[in-house]
């Protein structure tokens, strides 16, 4: 396709540049003439085509003759056509380089960001409450339309839309995939989602892939494809669907502390690493959780210890139990507390890489 172009381009100059020549042979030969006229050689045509075609015209040399004024109007409105094709071109390479923009094509240097591959109402809920809890999401789309949704919903600075197809999976590195913190595949079947996981895993092995289940028999075969995290929508809703048949004040507050805090009244579960500055480093779980309800209003209900690449999770340990730099503090916690916290503990929400 490239050489077909390149042909077609050179035979239009080709073509271009021997009328010209000839055009200005036939005004030299025309205006020789007339004695009187200012265009007697090549050179002097040469001058006059160039001041025209530019439209500076100086008017220093002007044709003279009938035939020399007709060869004259066909310089002038070549002149007309060169800069219409010009700011043609011009305005075609701008808007082609704003449309690549807006599809994402020069890609992001985000980091530590989360990545939904595939696009649809239930990644629509998720991206809501990733940017509710102040992440940064890349979204990876193969139609157009999903495109112009996100763009007229979502800040620029806040989620980056790419438009490619993404069973390419060299395409994705223009959403910064080996520098993302998860990758949530949210395709349009289970059978779909594991094939695509797969080959992914091939070239991006060390990343956190999770993923929405619509069969929740096929968990296990998702963790063993290498999967991180595997969720089953319908187990999660028939959960809470129960709760809310025979204990509905908890359902309601389950469903609240699941969500994003959106403002200081709700509610929300949070975790935190505890970094070598945090207070609370070397003391007992006991002792944390009782200081952490006095001075921030939050209630500690559990902790994550890292070992060794493992994380054990420990729901409100018993004895003793310590801890200690690197761990991870889970708490029920309001907007109000959640600003307590961070600015006690020195850091935000969230998994630390």
């Amino acid at each position: 396709m490239k050489k077909v172009n390149l042909s077609r381009i050179a035979l239009i100059i080709l073509v271009s540049l021997i009328s010209y020549i000839i055009l200005l042979l036939l005004i030299v030969n025309f205006e020789k003439q007339n004695p009187d006229s200012g265009i007697q050689t090549f050179y002097d045509a040469v001058w006059w085509s160039t001041v025209t075609l530019t439209s500076v015209g100086y008017g220093d040399l002007v044709p003279t003759t009938s035939e020399g004024r007709l060869v004259g109007f066909v310089f002038l409105f070549g002149s007309l056509t060169i800069f219409a094709i010009l700011i043609g071109q011009i305005t075609s390479i701008m808007n082609n380089l704003k449309e690549n923009k807006r599809l994402g094509q020069y890609g992001t240097n985000l980091k530590s960001h989360a990545i939904i591959v595939g696009w649809n109402s239930f990644g629509k809920t998720v991206t809501d409450q990733l940017i509710g809890a102040g992440k940064l999401v890349a979204v990876i789309t193969k139609t157009k339309t999903d495109i112009d949704f996100i763009r007229e919903n979502y800040s620029t600075g806040k989620v980056f839309a790419l438009y490619t197809d993404y069973h390419t999976i060299e395409h994705l590195n223009k959403a910064n995939i080996q520098d993302s913190s998860m990758v949530f595949v949210n395709l349009e079947d289970d059978t779909e989602k594991l094939v695509y996981i797969l080959n992914l895993k091939k070239t991006f092995k060390d990343l956190k892939y999770i993923v929405s289940l619509d069969n929740a028999d096929l968990k296990q075969t998702f963790v063993s494809a290498g999967v991180t995290y595997a969720l089953s929508k319908n187990e999660i809703a028939s959960k809470l669907l129960a709760s809310y048949i025979f204990e509905p004040d908890v359902a309601i507050f389950n469903e609240e502390i699941i969500a994003v805090a959106e403002t200081d009244e709700l509610y929300d579960i949070k975790q935190y690493q505890v970094l070598k500055s945090n207070p609370y480093v070397g003391l007992q779980y006991e002792k944390v959780f009782f200081e952490i309800k006095r001075a921030c209003n939050a209630v500690l209900v559990g902790m994550v210890k890292c070992q060794d690449n493992n994380r054990v999770l420990l729901k409100n340990p018993e004895g003793d139990v310590t801890v200690e730099e690197k761990d991870y503090l889970l708490l029920l916690v309001n907007g109000l507390g959640e600003k307590n916290i961070t600015k006690l503990f020195h850091t935000k929400e969230g998994l630390i890489d």
